[in-house]
């Protein structure tokens, strides 16, 4: 779980112009100096001493105190708000999402195809993708290429011609040419879309981003990848962390 470390400069402040607790501005206790308080101003005086809160100092009323607290404790609700919402997401190990590459990269929506069937220049050609996950080809029905990887596709090209009787033995080789981008948001220098390359790594996607800024955390990253149903926060250990085309990186600022 993140700790909210960016909440102590806001208790610092709290506690260097005194400013009362939050039961305070329920009305639990009465703020007034002594002199604007008539005959009770004694005790309300001791009252406050015992209680630690004296006149504000460096000229800050009661009036700016009550500003200045409550501002502070909504931002101290805010960031560990934030806190606790960002540590709900699941964590991995670079070693288990790389395991997950392991296969190969499968097919999605928007990837370019080259499929060469052999002694058939009028099928041979490069194909897209369309965005439900299917190949059209001349003469046979689309195929299912959706989270499948390129020799499946291959299997199932030839035997989609053997069955419509156009090729008796056909030979089928499928190609990826152009992958989907991946995009680097956060804090990174130059957040954005960027082109995939074979062998990307976590680093060269970072360079391909400007680089880390100074707030950026070093520690994990955000990984949003196809087929997982939310983002997962990657805890980075050293080892290197490979690339899937159309990730989504992100890179979240440090606390400390």
């Amino acid at each position: 779980m993140l700790i909210p470390i960016g909440s102590f400069p806001f208790a610092i402040a709290m506690l260097y112009y005194r400013v009362p607790p939050i039961w305070y501005f329920a009305g639990g206790f009465d703020y007034q100096t002594p002199a604007a308080n008539g005959d009770n101003s004694l005790m309300n005086g001791n009252r406050q001493k015992k209680m630690g809160f004296s006149r504000p100092r460096h000229g800050i009323t009661a009036q700016a105190g009550q500003k200045y607290g409550l501002f502070a404790f909504l931002a101290l609700a805010s960031i560990a708000l934030f806190g606790c919402v960002a540590s709900a997401l699941p964590q991995t190990t670079v070693a288990q999402a790389n395991r997950e590459l392991a296969a190969g990269f499968m097919v999605s929506p928007g990837d370019k195809l080259r499929v060469t069937v052999f002694d058939e220049p009028s099928l041979t050609g490069e194909y897209e993708v369309g965005q439900a996950g299917d190949l059209a080809m001349p003469l046979i029905e689309p195929i299912a290429a959706s989270a499948k990887s390129p020799d499946q596709i291959s299997a199932a090209i030839a035997a989609s011609l053997v069955e419509g009787g156009y090729v008796l033995e056909p030979r089928v080789a499928v190609e990826i040419l152009a992958h989907r981008p991946i995009y680097v948001l956060g804090q990174v220098n130059t957040p954005g879309e960027y082109q995939f390359a074979p062998n990307l790594t976590l680093e060269q996607a970072i360079a391909k981003a400007g680089g880390f800024t100074a707030r950026a955390s070093k520690r994990t990253v955000i990984l949003q990848r196809q087929g997982w149903a939310t983002g997962r926060r990657v805890i980075l250990d050293g080892q290197i962390l490979a690339v899937s085309p159309g990730d989504t990186i992100t890179v979240e600022e440090a606390f400390f």
